[in-house]
Order: structure tokens, then sequence, then C-alpha cells
């Protein structure tokens, strides 16, 4: 094919371009930091929007939808809010050819607007929980960006929430959390780390920030979601209160979470390789493709009627597509499906006709397996559920493998510039140690792991007792 990958052992970051813009998931757009999702990243998110969405409402959340302009005297209602977007936003002091006579911000998240009307709904102990969760797109000013990791405008869905107690709240951000997690391992096949953030890299205005970490092949980590326990920061902002059964009157305790199309990114660089995409079965927009081959107009009729009934005996369970095209050789098929990573390809030509069977490429290693034509849809869901259980498989193994143990400050230093990955190291919980690892090394604290994290050792900086070990790393 006339396209070409830059190697990913050459230009780490060439290559996550290339592939992105090759394989058509996405392009630039003509509005710097903005990029366009084609159908192909696009059909990616739906099928993320689709699975996140029904894993959400069997915990009985309901979809709305917010505006996307907030007047600016919302934002300055919670100070560490205001102070943590203030330099992010985007704001409209014009509209309808005469100057507003209240800026509006362009949503860079929604909890100011969400809660002013929660403020006007909430009334009672009997309207809570209040479980809602919408999709939308939302801006914030990037002076850096990359192709769905980091961009200007991006995609997400934000959940917010409204209870009658700390702890109904804090089971929320929680159940969310896991809700990520399992997601992100069963469909992604994406491993993380699951954790809390620190006082300095906890969402601006929360109470508490839980967040899912992955790793990168170029060792470094990118934050995959986050849920936030707000407590009643806001709700004390916007006076969102409710009348308890006793008749007294609270202040709801509430929540925000949210994932993003920055998933999409690191599906890309999880799974791909330099020929392209390689996407997991369960969110590969195309599954399966057939890719016929012939030379003569007979073994064309035969094989491409054989095809189409392929396609009609899979399609209920798959998302199948056979490529009929005659302008371009089987080669540049085979080449251009391995591009868009789709997970499984079945060929077949005119041996295979005789002996009555596709051909099984495997998109991961290109092993190849016979299938018979009378076993079509048994044998395609197993080599499918194959393929997505040993890309789990091997994105652990590399976590595993790129999870060390600090103790010694200078050593640590020298394996982050060497290897990258993820340290686990004890801290002693100050805010200086922490500084300093950041401005030394510009690595951070991921997270706090939640559960197994009882060792006692020394901080890896100043070496003080500590009771707790974190996870650090370099990050996008």
């Amino acid at each position: 094919m006339a396209k070409v990958i830059t190697p990913r052992s050459e230009d780490y970051s060439r290559w996550y371009t290339d592939v992105v813009t090759q394989s058509q998931m996405a392009d630039y757009s003509p509005v710097k930091g903005c990029m366009v999702i084609r159908p192909l990243g696009y059909s990616v998110w739906e099928g993320m929007q689709r699975e996140l969405d029904a894993r959400f409402k069997e915990t009985g959340h309901q979809n709305a939808y917010f505006p996307l302009f907030i007047p600016e005297s919302y934002l300055h209602k919670e100070a560490k809010h205001v102070e943590g977007f203030a330099p992010e936003c985007a704001v409209v002091t014009h509209g309808g050819g005469k100057k507003l006579e209240e800026p509006l911000v362009v949503r860079p998240t929604s909890e100011t607007i969400i809660y002013a009307m929660y403020a006007k709904w909430i009334r009672s102990y009997r309207d809570l929980p209040v479980l809602i969760n919408q999709w939308a797109n939302v801006v914030r000013w990037e002076m850096r960006t990359r192709l769905f990791l980091r961009t200007t405008e991006f995609l997400w869905q934000e959940g917010h929430t409204a209870h009658a107690t700390e702890a109904e709240a804090e089971d929320e951000a929680l159940r969310i959390l896991e809700i990520y997690r399992r997601f992100v391992e069963d469909h992604m096949a994406t491993p993380v780390y699951t954790g809390l953030k620190t006082e300095s890299e906890k969402f601006a205005g929360a109470l508490r920030t839980y967040c899912i970490e992955a790793l990168m092949p170029d060792g470094k980590a990118l934050q995959a979601g986050t849920s936030h326990n707000l407590g009643q920061n806001f709700s004390k902002a916007f006076e969102v209160k409710f009348q308890t059964q006793e008749g007294d009157w609270a202040h709801v305790w509430q929540t925000s979470w949210g994932v993003s199309t920055r998933l999409i990114g690191a599906l890309v660089m999880e799974h791909g390789d330099d020929n392209g995409l390689s996407l997991p079965p369960r969110l590969a927009p195309v599954q399966v493709v057939i890719v016929p081959i012939w030379k003569t107009d007979e073994e064309k009729r035969r094989i491409a009627e054989v095809a189409r009934l392929a396609v009609e005996e899979l399609k209920g369970a798959f998302r199948v597509q056979a490529d009929l095209r005659d302008e371009v050789s089987p080669g540049w098929k085979f080449n251009e499906w391995e591009l868009k990573g789709v997970p499984l390809r079945l060929e077949i030509g005119p041996k295979d006709l005789e002996k009555d069977q596709f051909l099984a490429v495997r998109r991961t290693d290109r092993k190849k397996t016979p299938v018979p034509r009378g076993a079509l849809v048994a044998r395609t869901g197993a080599l499918l559920e194959e393929i997505q259980s040993e890309m789990l498989e091997k994105a652990r193994a590399f976590l595993r493998q790129n999870t060390r143990d600090a103790t010694d400050y200078t050593a640590f230093k020298k394996a982050l510039d060497e290897v990258g990955g993820f340290f686990r190291a004890h801290w002693c919980g100050s805010p200086e140690c922490e500084r300093r690892i950041k401005d030394e090394t510009k690595a951070t604290i991921r997270c706090i792991p939640l559960e197994g994290n009882r060792e006692e050792g020394r901080c890896l900086i100043c070496g003080a007792r500590s009771a707790r070990w974190v996870y650090l790393a370099r990050a996008y």
C-alpha cells in the first residue's frame, strides 16, 4: 500500500499519529487543537457509549442534557473549581452582534450549571438520590494537543449524582470506579491500577478523586477515567438542600465522574503495531472481514456467492463485512483491513472452496486456522473470544513486567529515564516530597492503591516512616 507508518521503535509519537490518521480514525481540524473524528473512530466511540450506557442504566442512572454555555458567575461560586479551570476556559463575550450582559463560559465540565438545576429540583429526601449522566462535548483550551489524547474540544460522558448521606456518595464514587475498571479491562483489553489521587492531583473542588491508570507501551501512564466524591462543596455553593425525614434541612452529598474519547487513544497505543490498529473484538466496528480470492470470472461468481452467504450466516452474531472490490488485489485488502484493526480475516479462494472451508487469519499474530463452512459461526465466535482474551493477557504481562519497586531515589530516577513504567514506592504523605518528585523527575503520584496497601516502609524521598505505598510514573 502507498500508506506508510513510521515504525514505533523509531518515533513513538509519529507512529501514533500515523496510525490514527492513516487508519482514518481521525484527522486534524482547521481549528487549531481540535480534531475531526472520522467514521471508524466514531464507530469505536459509539461502541464504548453503548456498553457504558448500558452499565450506567443497570445501576439506576438516567441520561439528560444540559447547556453548552455556563454563566461566568457560576464558576466563581466554588473557589477551588474556578481556580482549577480558569486557565482552560473559553469565554463568549458577544452574541447576536452585541456584547453580552454576562460572559458565558463554554463548558469545560458541567458541575456548576447542573447543580444550579439540582437546587431547583431537589426539595425533599424523597427526591434523592438523583442519578444523572450526560453524553456531551466539552472545551478546554489546551496548549499542547494530540489526537484523542488531549484536544481543545473532546467528547465524554459526565455523571452527576446527589445523595442524602456521605456514605451513599462514597459508595457511588467507588461503584462507578469499578464500572470503569471492568469496562476498560473486559472490553478494551487494557489492565489498569485503581486508586485515590493525592490532594494536589485531585479534581478541583472535590473531596476525593478516584482514578484508573493504564500503562502505555512507551512507558508512560494514562489516566483513563476518574470518579469524584465532591462532598458538599458544590451543594453549599449552589444551595442544593433537601428536607430530611426529621424535618430539618441539609445539603446533599454529590459525585461526578467521567471518561472521554481519550480512551480511543489508549486503545490505539495499547494494541497497535507497525501495521496499524489492532482492535479488541468486543469494540471493533468490524469484527470479521471476508476477503474472497479469485482469478477467473467463474471463480468470482462461485466464491462471491459463498462470501455473501457467509455474511448472512454471521451477521446475526457478529459485525461482519465482505470485501468484494475488483479494483484492488487481495494483498491490498489484507493490508488495508489490518491497518483498520479488524480482529479476524476470513479468506476464501478456489482451494478453500474445494475443501469447503475458510482460512481464518488473526490480526494480532497472523496465525492461520482452517474453519469448516459447517462450523462457521461457532469457530468464528471461539476465535474472537480467544483473541480478546489473549490481548488482555498480553497487556497484563506488560503491566506486570513494567511495574517495579523503588526504594532508592537515585536508582528510581535512573530507571525512570531508562525504562519508564510504573514504580511502586513508599511516600510519607508530605506535599513537599510529592512536589520534589514532580519538579526533579516530571513523574507524579498516579494513585494511592485502595487494596493491599498496608505495608510499612520508608519514604522514597525523605526516608521518613511511611504506612503506604503509591504508584509513580510519567504520564500523558
